[in-house]
């Protein structure tokens, strides 16, 4: 693998997913790879989970870590041909090239501004450390995608699922905060690539881009949506069409145990208790939310040994 900034770029999930499981059973067995090598992930937005596991997963492989929150030091310029006269002080050209110097792996976090969407399509940041760095980039959550999350994800069902082929619902619920579509579209990416039978429920006006979910059946009727589900996931995202709106804070969309039934609950986190699930949803049997993030670090920690080992 030379890098992951996208779920595509896994070839084979059956195989990425087994590896993973067995990296969480020995996890320090790989620890040679790392050595001598040096991890540098820059934030652009603000991380807990991210940051967390993906720093243990680098350190279970023996790697240094440097961790930089980019937009506490200064602006970077990422277009071409720009005067910078104004509040920009370094262009990604140099930046990219100087980090790389410093880095084997470079690492990015940057949300979208959900107000241009051409803007966010485009992946400006990712797609420029990609394009200027010599080494290695790895996508900690971009503006349109969240494939490290994604994976977890993936590998958490692959744990739980007692069905050759599941039945997974994602379900959208009301959130205060006009949120990204960055996870719903990477869970809907995977989800296409495993053997379960996968639904999307939401408000209408809340479809996610057609290019990404395709031919993905689309049940307006949440309760109907769920019904015999065996993974439930849930999350919040803005609209795409009028993009970055919030056309929906209609509570009837949480989730509640009466809906949820037998089915695992799953979510990303941060959640908003009593907003998103209700208490006894989340401090229930059937909650995952606790495996998923657990997962985050064996997710990241895959796909930094792929990269390591190609760099050998």
């Amino acid at each position: 693998m030379k890098k992951y900034t996208a779920i595509h770029d896994i070839h084979d999930f059956s195989q990425i997913i087994n590896e993973a499981l067995t990296i969480k059973n020995a996890p320090f067995n790989n620890k040679h790879l790392g050595t001598n090598k040096t991890l540098v992930m820059l934030f652009f937005n603000a991380s807990l989970r991210t940051r967390l596991s993906t720093e243990k997963a680098a350190k279970n492989l023996g790697m240094d870590v440097i961790c930089m929150q980019i937009n506490n030091s200064w602006n970077l310029e990422f277009e071409d041909g720009t005067v910078m006269n104004l509040t920009t002080s370094e262009h990604i050209k140099e930046a990219a090239k100087v980090i790389a110097q410093y880095a084997d792996i470079i690492a990015v976090r940057a949300f979208p501004n959900l107000t241009d969407k051409n803007q966010d399509n485009a992946e400006i940041i990712i797609n420029s450390f990609s394009k200027y760095a010599n080494v290695p980039v790895v996508n900690l959550e971009s503006s349109t995608a969240h494939p490290l999350q994604a994976l977890a994800d993936a590998i958490t069902i692959n744990e739980f699922s007692k069905a050759s082929k599941p039945k997974v619902v994602l379900s959208w619920a009301p959130h205060p905060k006009a949120l990204p579509q960055s996870v719903a579209n990477s869970f809907v990416t995977v989800m296409q690539q495993l053997p379960v039978d996968f639904t999307i429920t939401h408000p209408k006006g809340y479809e996610l881009n057609t290019d990404i979910t395709k031919d993905v059946v689309i049940n307006y009727n949440q309760v109907e949506a769920l019904k015999n589900a065996d993974f439930v996931y849930v999350k919040n995202w803005s609209a795409y069409t009028d993009y970055g709106k919030i056309l929906s804070q209609d509570t009837n969309w949480m989730i509640t145990q009466d809906k949820l039934a037998k089915a695992k609950f799953m979510h990303c986190l941060p959640v908003r208790r009593n907003v998103i699930v209700e208490d006894a949803v989340l401090d229930s049997e059937n909650s995952l939310v606790i495996e998923q993030a657990n997962n985050r670090t064996y997710a990241a920690q895959v796909i930094l040994k792929k990269i390591l080992e190609n760099l050998d």
